[in-house]
């Protein structure tokens, strides 16, 4: 199946003759506009404690429910990624960065209401000097430091997240 192929109609004129293009792109036969897929912003952040443990959160909404992620979300447009993580950290967790950096980036496909969002999920190292007002919030349902060698990586749902924690953890040892 095309990962357009629930796109029926263009977004320009509306007409019914919107048709796959390539592999990731569809073209209006009426007006001529081609739409390309590209993958959606997304990111997450490592935040360890003084005690060596990751902050790991349940999640409280599909998909996925139940497993554990990482601090994060979609970037919302106009804004960077570096605002972005900051703002889902203060959205899930109610904590205040004090600084961040970028570590590395992994595509995932997100199932999202029956679509698979193709996205590009940008990680980052954050550092937070006040954990004393953290509070699973927003998406989040529970919010744990999890000592390194405790990380169970199958209870982690994302595929992302998954590969980006073993590649954390990894660089730890």
């Amino acid at each position: 199946m095309h990962p357009l192929d629930k796109f029926k109609y263009c977004p320009v004129c509306g007409a019914d003759n919107f048709t796959e293009n390539d592999d990731k792109s569809k073209k209006c036969h009426k007006c001529g506009f081609r739409y390309y897929l590209n993958a959606v912003s997304a990111v997450a952040g490592f935040i360890v404690d003084d005690n060596n443990r990751l902050l790991l959160c349940r999640r409280a909404k599909e998909p996925l429910k139940g497993t554990w992620d990482l601090p994060g979300g979609f970037v919302d447009i106009g804004e960077t990624a570096e605002d972005a993580i900051r703002r889902e950290v203060k959205e899930e967790l109610n904590l205040h960065t004090d600084s961040i950096r970028y570590l590395f980036s992994i595509p995932n496909e997100y199932l999202y209401s029956g679509f698979n969002v193709r996205t590009l999920d940008m990680f980052f190292m954050i550092k937070i000097s006040d954990l004393s007002i953290l509070t699973a919030k927003d998406d989040v349902a529970q919010a744990m430091f999890i000592p390194f060698d405790q990380i169970n990586i199958n209870s982690i749902g994302l595929k992302s997240i998954k590969i980006a924690v073993e590649k954390f953890l990894a660089s730890r040892v």
